[in-house]
């Protein structure tokens, strides 16, 4: 099997995205390899492809038990032999799964840093009696004291190329600058990596920065179009995510608090309440690493600024993973820089302190960002990026502009006074004339002082973000940064350049609409289906189907197998196991409203090969059907069980049409004997492709149920092609 037809068949895609071809080669070759990839870009099947085709165990090195859980249920869902090992197992689960593990009935196992080489490195002599095939370390920017999120234990990874030596090792990451990248390749050991860094632009996330003016008004304003929607919102402090959780909740929102300093049963209940749309926003700690694998969380809040533009960006990116259209909003207040200094500062080490002091300064210039936010992100990962990317705050806003050159001239003379030796805001307050006790005595007597009374100080600040960004001004990134001249502040001092600098008033645009235009009630009613086919699988609704795939669906209205292959997310087993499931729903919409397949419409997926091993799998995926047909046979009626299950009538009744088919349920126990000449008849003469007319010759006395029970029948004697 290429990896090309194994993508196809366990994954549903029809291609490769970013780097990530390349990247399975390089391990198939049993080459080492460094890959850095966007978060939501593709980084887990960079080893879980070549797990299916290696021959042996793959082992993943992760450091998130929810993590582990969510990617062990998604592969074993696309019909991939998964496991984790970690504390959550009780000893007998462990001792099965090592049972397992010897009989080759595992292809990848999750581990965490510490179980790997904690118990005297007894789970390592056990994992060398096994067939290694590879080596996965995920959040690998870990193992760096200059990552923004290093873990100690990160550091014993090392020994891995000395204990499965021959076996290739994958290290992957979202987040790494230039001196992480090269703190990983060091201290992994890895022989000759490939390094490879995928394209860092989340097109589908739209980035604002918007000035903190009560915060909970502003956050209240956001969520109002989002109700319905998932989101993660990250506050600085736990009592905070607390707070606010309490405040969502009493505003009507299905929100939780999730942070370090609750109590384990608690946050694993939250988190499974969040991954299942039962809570439908998250309110945590920006300092505590969720491993957040949602794949419709559709905004990321920040209520407080991060510590790092790494930290930023990885938690923005869990946001819009299934390509929609997401958003990520900052809300800044200078005062959270002064806040965040204290934890950049490490005890003793003045040059990591350094290190982590540049990263903060680095989104503060980020915050107070004049100019396009993407192309700002993607130069911080050393990646190119026009100026104008048409989905930030700054893309996206008009902006009336005015002569500003006198205003300028004043805060460069005031800069140039004050021997370029103090911060915006004491400058601010010199130019406003602040009798403060803080403006020193000797500065009231400057002719500078109090000329900018008539500007307000948080235009001041404004207009000093503004010169900032236009190389007028520049300000230190010391402890304490102050304000310098630059080689452009010459000119502008004596006249010869003109400044122009930007009203308050400013006119936002629409954001451009990028969601497919997909029939909303249908995709309501393929929700239905996946919550209920994902309750009875006991997993999260988004690992049996994405939303995006969701959404294709009900756009393009395959009517057969055959047109369901080339919607994307469908691997054949999924195909298999909940095919017939979602075409259901669809072809009754389409015969209810008159439509038909738009598959032609779609760019067409590679054709994949028939493939034998689409034999009736009977898994717990018809339990959906089955308990529609228990309780029709307990005599309850189509519509007391629709109301009982929160379903459709129309979706129990093509549960019950199924079993008619299958022979597991006799036509007549949903079709009076009398009526089914009639039906038959009309089918005949006019065919089953559309159930509308049908029902319309027939008239008021025979149901849509009725006549789909008729021709599910005549399909199971052959009667009907």
């Amino acid at each position: 099997m290429t990896p090309l037809q194994a993508l196809q068949k366990y994954f549903g895609y029809s291609e490769f995205r970013h780097e990530q071809e390349a990247i399975v080669q390089h391990v198939l070759n049993k080459k080492d390899v460094l890959a850095l990839m966007p978060t939501g870009g593709g980084k887990s099947l960079c080893y879980q492809l070549p797990a299916v085709l290696l021959d042996g165990l793959t082992i993943v090195i992760s450091p998130l038990i929810a993590l582990m859980k969510d990617q062990v249920d998604a592969l074993n869902v696309n019909g991939i032999p998964a496991a984790f090992y970690n504390s959550s197992q009780t000893p007998e689960e462990q001792i099965d799964l090592a049972t397992k593990l010897k009989n080759n009935q595992v292809k990848l196992l999750y581990l965490a840093p510490e179980r790997l080489f904690g118990n005297e490195g007894k789970l390592v002599s056990f994992l060398k009696t096994l067939t290694v095939s590879l080596v996965a370390i995920d959040e690998a920017h870990c193992i760096s004291h200059w990552g923004h999120d290093f873990r100690p234990e990160y550091l014993a990874l090392a020994g891995l190329k000395t204990a499965f030596p021959g076996v290739p090792v994958i290290a992957l990451t979202a987040t790494a600058d230039k001196l992480t990248k090269k703190d990983i390749l060091e201290k992994l050991n890895l022989q000759n990596p490939a390094v490879f860094i995928s394209s860092f632009n989340r097109a589908n996330i739209t980035y604002r920065v918007i000035p903190k003016k009560n915060s909970f008004n502003q956050l209240l304003d956001f969520l109002d179009d989002r109700k319905d929607d998932s989101g993660i919102i990250y506050c600085l402090s736990r009592k905070s995510t607390e707070a606010l959780a309490a405040d969502l909740k009493a505003n009507g929102f299905a929100a939780e608090a999730y942070h370090a300093g609750l109590d384990h049963a608690v946050k694993a209940r939250t988190q499974e309440a969040f991954l299942r749309d039962n809570v439908k926003i998250i309110v945590a700690t920006i300092a505590f690493g969720m491993g957040i694998n949602k794949s419709n969380v559709r905004y990321v809040v920040h209520m407080d600024m991060p510590k790092n533009i790494e930290g930023y960006y990885q938690e923005t990116g869990r946001a819009g993973r299934d390509g929609l259209p997401s958003d990520a909003m900052l809300l800044y207040s200078p005062g959270d820089a002064n806040k965040l200094k204290q934890f950049a500062m490490i005890e003793d080490n003045p040059e990591q302190s350094r290190i982590m002091l540049n990263k903060l300064n680095d989104m503060v210039h980020y915050c107070q960002l004049h100019a396009c936010r993407r192309q700002f992100l993607l130069k911080y990962f050393d990646e190119a990026f026009p100026d104008n990317c048409g989905s930030c705050d700054f893309c996206l806003t008009e902006f009336k502009k005015f002569d500003g050159t006198l205003i300028a001239q004043k805060l460069l003379s005031a800069v140039a006074r004050l021997k370029e030796r103090f911060g915006g805001t004491y400058v601010v307050d010199f130019l406003r004339g602040s009798r403060s006790e803080k403006i020193r005595a000797d500065h009231k007597e400057l002719k500078t002082y109090g000329i900018g009374a008539d500007i307000s100080k948080n235009d001041w600040l404004r207009h000093i973000r503004e010169l900032c960004a236009m190389g007028y001004l520049q300000v230190t990134e010391d402890a304490y940064p102050v304000l310098k001249l630059t080689g452009k502040s010459e000119a502008v001092l004596k006249g010869l350049a003109k400044v122009e600098l930007v009203l308050s008033e400013t006119t936002e645009e629409q954001r451009p609409t990028e969601a497919l235009p997909f029939e909303t009630s249908l995709l309501t009613e393929l929700k239905s289906t996946r919550r209920d086919i994902a309750l009875h699988e006991n997993v999260p609704a988004y690992i049996i189907l994405s939303d995006a795939t969701l959404q294709e669906i009900a756009t393009y209205l395959p009517q057969s197998m055959d047109e369901l292959r080339l919607i994307s997310g469908f691997g054949d087993v999924k195909l298999a196991r909940y095919g017939r499931e979602f075409l259901l729903p669809v072809k009754s919409y389409c015969v209810k409203n008159g439509l038909a397949s738009r598959i032609g419409q779609k760019t067409r997926k590679r054709e994949r090969q028939a493939k034998t091993s689409l034999a009736p799998v009977r898994t717990r995926v018809s339990d959906t059907r089955s308990e529609s047909l228990r309780l029709y046979k307990s005599g309850k009626n189509i519509n007391d069980i629709a109301a009982a299950r929160s379903l459709s009538p129309i979706t129990i009744e093509s549960h019950l049409a199924y079993f008619i088919q299958t022979g597991e349920m006799e036509v007549k126990e949903m079709v009076s004997e009398s009526k089914i000449p009639a039906i038959k008849d009309a089918v005949e003469s006019y065919g089953a492709e559309r159930l509308a007319p049908l029902k319309e010759i027939l008239g008021e006395d025979y149901s849509y149920g009725e006549i789909k029970a008729v021709v599910s029948w005549m399909q199971r004697e052959g009667t009907l092609t």
